[in-house]
């Protein structure tokens, strides 16, 4: 295996009806994450720590070009974070690997810079019971 850019990247995510919107031309760049929960379990007789796993995580910032375009816009997809509250999935790809999670969209912000730039960000957390696994 070759090292590889981040060039090629798609991203789908469900709207709130459940169907999967392809929003990657809106997005500029994203951040996204699977944390592991740590217990520290170190005894008073230790000079290092020992740990133990905990629960796995899955946790998402999407930001991107405002586009109120039809379907398959971000602004589409995401209008009704505010007002519902249903699961999204979220699928990435990159490179023939994907990374499909369910999760809670817990913000759609706007902001208009100075310079007149009207962006989005959306971040996002794991919402069911199974572990984040790149397939």
């Amino acid at each position: 295996m070759a090292k590889e850019s981040g060039l090629g990247h798609t991203c789908s995510v469900d709207d709130s009806g459940g169907t999967a919107r392809v929003i990657g031309n809106d997005i500029t760049d994203l951040t996204y994450g699977t944390p592991r929960g740590v217990q520290d379990i170190t005894g008073i007789n230790s000079s290092a720590r020992e740990t133990l796993l905990l629960l796995a995580d899955f946790t998402i910032t999407m930001n991107g070009v405002f586009n109120d375009a039809v379907a398959p816009s971000a602004h589409d997809c995401f209008k009704t974070v505010p007002s519902s509250t249903v699961t999204r999935t979220i699928t990435l790809a990159i490179s023939g690997q994907t990374l499909p999670n369910e999760a809670n969209l817990t913000d759609y912000a706007l902001t208009r810079a100075p310079t007149g730039e009207l962006t989005w960000s959306v971040p996002g957390v794991l919402n069911s019971t199974v572990v984040p696994t790149w397939a």
